[in-house]
């Protein structure tokens, strides 16, 4: 008796269902992506040097309690889209010392060009002070300081704009093309020293 060859499976057809499927699920998956934001760590200060004197009216302080609610300067409640304005404000208030001779002849002031004596006399002097607890979400901490890095690129894309007539952000974005430029990173040094970040993250408890 003749022994019957058992039919091929064609697996053709099995194998584009899967090929399919998998572009499916490439295409229809989220990730999850971490938030952040580029900050340069302060390195460790060499024993023996006593911290700088500042003046309180030269400080911004913002906390961030354990429930992600926020308190400016100790007494006042604020919504996390206010920060980046009041951040605003309170660095380009341009107030001067006449003590030491200081003065910002490219600040803007409050608002409507109000100039208030109790904020920082001089971008270059304006600190603010970013605490923390260790109850503190991460994703509330990124959001602060991503707001108060945002009130500092615009008040460099409007000087910016007046001295060289392009935007700060323009001038990285070309320098990114053309990182040999020296011009440009003289613009662009020349606008961060008009308004430096100076940012004290205080220590959580």
């Amino acid at each position: 008796m003749a022994r019957r060859e058992a039919p091929e499976i064609n697996a053709g057809s099995m194998a584009d269902i899967a090929f399919l499927l998998l572009i499916f699920f490439l295409v229809a998956t989220t990730m999850e992506v971490d938030g952040g934001i580029p900050r340069k760590l302060p390195q460790k200060q060499p024993e023996g040097i006593k911290p700088p004197i500042i003046k309180e009216r030269n400080v911004l302080e913002i906390k961030l309690n354990l429930n992600d609610a926020l308190l400016v300067e100790g007494t006042r409640r604020a919504e996390l889209s206010e920060i980046k304005d009041i951040a605003k404000e309170f660095i380009d208030n341009g107030a001067g010392d006449p003590e030491k001779n200081l003065k910002c002849d490219y600040c803007k002031g409050g608002p409507d060009g109000v100039v208030a004596d109790d904020m920082s006399v001089h971008p270059s002097k304006a600190v603010i002070s970013l605490k923390v607890d260790r109850g503190t979400s991460y994703g509330a901490n990124v959001a602060v300081q991503d707001q108060l890095e945002q009130a500092y690129t615009e008040l460099r894309n409007g000087i910016s704009m007046s001295k060289y007539g392009v935007s700060y952000e323009a001038l990285l974005g070309m320098l990114k093309v053309d990182k040999e430029n020296e011009r440009l990173q003289d613009k662009i040094k020349t606008i961060k020293d008009l308004y430096p970040v100076i940012i004290s993250e205080v220590e959580p408890k």
